[in-house]
């Protein structure tokens, strides 16, 4: 993939969604009586990941990495162990792959992703491996005591539903995120509930969820451009 500066591919409404991100998570920090200056670090660059993530750059796959970071240190002060463990122990790593898998698979040695279509096989495959993965990690945050424990196991399925598929280039991976976001939006109203300083959380994931319905529809785009 050719090396350049990703900003100057973003279209017009790429870049109203990014700076309408920016300043919708800034202006919650802003008015939040607790000033957590982690979180809004951790949300600037997750809503940044995304949309190049979206254009299929990989680029995205690197911020993700380093949002996982600041999101498990988040998720550990509140007690959210089943968000700690998978941003830290499995979005991250899988992250890391998905970096690998996509610098191997541009399309004709542009910075665009491959797209690719997965098989019957490999579906069932991800599948058996979820079921597999969610069961593990209830006994894990059952005994870790885990906050809110059916929403962080949801958590735990759809999120590394969602990582499985950016690793495959799939472009289902939006949806997966998608699901992943509404159930984190839950997650962190929850948690707004004893500490106001979590409300920028609750925006970030909603902006999230609009970046990442935007990211579906143009890796749509690009599965038809590219065949």
């Amino acid at each position: 993939m050719r090396s350049k500066n990703p900003f100057k591919d973003l279209s017009k409404y790429e870049l109203i969604l990014w700076l309408s991100s920016i300043i919708i998570v800034t202006c919650s920090f802003i008015f939040s009586a607790s000033k957590d200056y982690l979180t809004l670090i951790a949300s600037l660059i997750g809503v940044t990941a995304l949309i190049f993530v979206a254009k299929g750059y990989v680029i995205g796959q690197v911020l993700t990495v380093v949002f996982s970071v600041f999101y498990g240190i988040i998720s550990f002060y509140f007690q959210y162990y089943g968000e700690m463990i998978t941003y830290l122990g499995m979005t991250s790593p899988i992250a890391i792959l998905s970096v690998i898998s996509w610098i191997r698979h541009p399309y004709k040695k542009t910075a665009e992703v491959e797209v690719n279509k997965m098989s019957k096989r490999q579906i069932v495959f991800m599948l058996i491996l979820t079921a597999v993965v969610t069961i593990i990690f209830y006994f894990i945050l059952e005994y870790l005591g885990t906050a809110n424990l059916f929403f962080s196991t949801v958590s735990i399925t759809t999120s590394f539903l969602a990582s499985y598929l950016t690793f495959m280039r799939s472009p289902f991976y939006g949806i997966g995120y998608g699901l992943n976001d509404i159930i984190l939006i839950i997650l962190w109203i929850l948690a707004s509930t004893q500490n106001l300083s979590y409300i920028p959380m609750v925006i970030c994931f909603v902006m999230f969820f609009i970046n990442d319905f935007y990211g579906f529809y143009n890796w749509q785009r690009m599965k038809k451009r590219q065949t």
